[in-house]
């Protein structure tokens, strides 16, 4: 696993040696374990994977795919309910912004 900290950028290799490069997008812990939420730079903006974080023989952190159907399922209702939060919060900070300005004046119908 090679993680660019400054950029947040991580490439990785895949099983056939192919590197794709990811945008960290978040982490969580769940169950005592880490995963990581990254979105593919040449994918599309609303797609991302989801990865644990394991460690090697050597005691090096490395990124595995989830192959048990039933973690990867609690790992992704995780992170949905936790980019859900944060998109909650932005939208309702926009719309109290609004409804300050139509109060002020600023934003109302004329």
């Amino acid at each position: 696993m090679a993680n660019n900290e400054k950029d947040d950028i991580y490439t990785l290799t895949d099983e056939e040696g192919n590197e794709s490069e990811f945008e960290y997008l978040g982490e969580i812990t769940l169950d005592d374990n880490n995963y990581l939420a990254l979105i593919p730079l040449d994918g599309e903006d609303d797609e991302y994977v989801i990865l644990k974080v394991t460690t090697d023989e050597n005691g090096d952190e490395m990124l595995v795919t989830i192959d048990d159907d039933d973690e990867f399922d609690r790992v992704a209702d995780a992170f949905e309910d936790t980019f859900m939060d944060e998109c909650d919060l932005d939208e309702q900070y926009v719309e109290d912004e609004d409804e300050d300005e139509d109060e002020d004046g600023d934003g109302g119908e004329e």
